[in-house]
C-alpha cells in the first residue's frame, strides 16, 4: 500500500483466511475498500476490526479507530487522532500516510496552509524514519509541493533509489520534474518508469496523466490525447475511482483549452464514470471535477451538484467553503462562454485555489482556466501577473505563448 502497489487486497485477504480474528488485516483490508470506493465493504470490514480491537495492544486499538473514522467520513476527527496517536507512535506509517499526499487528510481539509502541515509533521517525524524509503518519498514530496523544489527533489531522488519500483516515489519525481519545468526529463522519465512497470501499480494511469501534461505544456495536444486513450479513460481500468474521474476529467479538460475538438464521446464516458461513483456531492474534490464534466455535457447536473454543495456548506460539512462552489459556477461560466463572468468569478478565488487540496499540477487547472479566459476576452493583462509568477517557477512552451499573447493585449 505504501508503494501504492497493487497486491495489498490479496495480502490481507490471505491473512484474514490464516487468522480470522486477526484485527490489522481487517481495517487494512477496509482501507483498501476505501480506496476502491467499495463503501459497504469497507464499513463491514472496519465494523469486524473494532469489534476485534478489544484484544489487541493499545497501539492497535488506537490505529483501528483512526482507519475506521477516515472511513466513516470523519476526516477531522481522523486527523485530530492521528497526529495524537504519532506523538507516541510515530513510526505507525500508515497513520503517517494518512495525513500525507496529495489526497490525504491534510490536503483535504480546507486548510490553506496544509502543504506546510503536511511537511511540517514530515520534518518532526525525519529523526524517527532515517533513510527509509517511504518516509524519504513523502518528505521529498512535501518540500517539492511547499516550494522547495531541489531539495524536494534530492531527497525525493534518495528514496526511488532506495525502491525504484515504488510508484509513490515514480510520483514524487514526476512532481518535482514538473515544478521544475524539465519537460524532456520528466517525460525520459515516465516513458521508461511505466513500461517497465506495467500492471504492477494502481498509480499507473496517474503517472500517464502526468506524461499527457508534459505533451499539453509543449503544444502536442494530438500527443496527450493519444496517451488519454491508451491509458487514461475510465473504461476497465485498476485504480482509484478518485484518481480516474479525476484525471481524465481534468485532462479532457485541459485539452480542450488547447483547442482540441471531436472530444464529445470522451467527455459522455467519464460523465457515465462519474454518475456511478459519484453520484452526490460529498467528495469536494470529486465535486469541482464533476463542474467541468457537467458544464460540457448537461448544464442541468452542475446546477443540481451546486444545490448539494451549497446545503453541505450550510451544514459546516464542505471543507474547503464557498471557494469550491465559486470556482464550479467559474467553470459554468466558462463553458457557456461567458469569460468575462469566468474572469469576474475566478479572479479572486486564484488565491483560495490551495483550499481544494490536491497537488499543485492539478490545481494549475483553474488556473489555466482563467488565464484562457482574460485572454479571450482581452484582459490579459489581469492575467499577467499570474503568468509570470508561473514562468518564473518552471516555463513551459504553453505559458510563454500566453506572455506573449497577454503583453500584446
Amino acid at each position: 500500500m505504501l508503494a501504492a502497489l497493487h497486491g495489498a487486497d490479496a495480502a490481507f485477504d490471505a491473512a484474514m483466511a490464516k487468522d480470522p480474528d486477526f484485527a490489522m488485516a481487517h481495517i487494512g483490508r477496509a482501507r483498501v475498500h476505501q480506496l476502491n470506493m467499495e463503501g459497504a465493504d469497507a464499513r463491514a470490514k472496519a465494523a469486524r476490526a473494532q469489534q476485534l480491537a478489544a484484544a489487541t495492544s493499545p497501539r492497535e486499538r488506537q490505529h483501528i479507530e483512526i482507519m475506521a473514522s477516515v472511513i466513516g467520513s470523519q476526516a477531522a476527527k481522523a486527523m485530530t487522532a492521528a497526529e495524537q496517536h504519532l506523538a507516541e507512535y510515530p513510526r505507525d506509517a500508515q497513520v503517517l500516510s494518512l495525513l500525507l499526499g496529495a489526497f490525504g487528510l491534510y490536503a483535504f481539509s480546507g486548510r490553506a496552509d496544509h502543504d506546510a502541515a503536511r511537511l511540517a509533521v514530515c520534518e518532526r517525524y525525519a529523526g524517527d524514519y532515517g533513510d527509509d524509503w517511504w518516509f524519504l518519498t513523502y518528505l521529498g514530496w512535501s518540500k517539492t509541493e511547499a516550494g522547495d523544489v531541489v531539495s524536494g527533489r534530492k531527497i525525493t531522488e534518495r528514496g526511488y533509489a532506495l525502491k525504484p519500483e515504488n510508484a509513490s516515489a515514480a510520483h514524487a519525481v514526476a512532481h518535482a520534474l514538473f515544478e521544475q519545468g524539465d519537460g524532456s526529463e520528466g517525460r525520459a522519465f515516465l516513458s521508461a518508469w511505466l513500461p517497465a512497470n506495467e500492471r504492477t501499480s494502481f498509480l499507473q494511469g496517474h503517472l500517464a496523466w502526468h506524461l499527457a501534461l508534459i505533451a499539453l505544456e509543449e503544444g502536442d495536444a494530438d500527443g496527450a490525447l493519444d496517451i488519454y486513450e491508451r491509458h487514461l479513460k475510465p473504461a476497465g481500468r485498476p485504480y482509484p475511482p478518485l484518481n480516474i474521474y479525476t484525471d481524465t476529467a481534468s485532462l479532457l479538460w485541459r485539452l480542450s483549452l488547447a483547442g482540441k475538438t471531436g472530444l464529445e464521446p470522451h467527455w459522455r464516458d467519464v460523465a457515465t464514470y462519474g454518475n456511478g461513483y459519484f453520484p452526490k456531492a460529498g467528495a469536494h474534490f470529486a465535486d469541482v471535477h464533476q463542474a467541468l464534466v457537467a458544464a460540457t455535457t448537461n448544464d442541468a447536473a452542475l446546477q443540481t451538484r451546486l444545490m448539494e454543495m451549497e446545503a453541505r456548506q450550510a451544514d459546516g460539512k464542505l471543507a474547503p467553503g464557498p471557494s469550491a462552489i465559486g470556482l464550479c459556477r467559474g467553470i459554468a461560466a466558462f463553458a457557456a462562454g461567458d469569460h468575462g463572468d469566468a474572469v469576474r468569478i475566478l479572479a479572486p478565488l486564484m488565491p483560495e485555489l490551495v483550499r481544494i487540496g490536491g497537488s499543485h499540477a492539478q490545481r494549475e487547472l483553474w488556473e489555466d482556466t482563467f488565464i484562457v479566459a482574460c485572454l479571450r476576452v482581452g484582459q490579459g493583462r489581469q492575467a499577467a501577473g499570474l503568468i509570470s509568477e508561473r514562468l518564473h517557477r518552471r516555463p513551459s512552451r504553453r505559458d510563454l505563448a500566453w506572455s506573449q499573447e497577454a503583453a500584446r493585449q
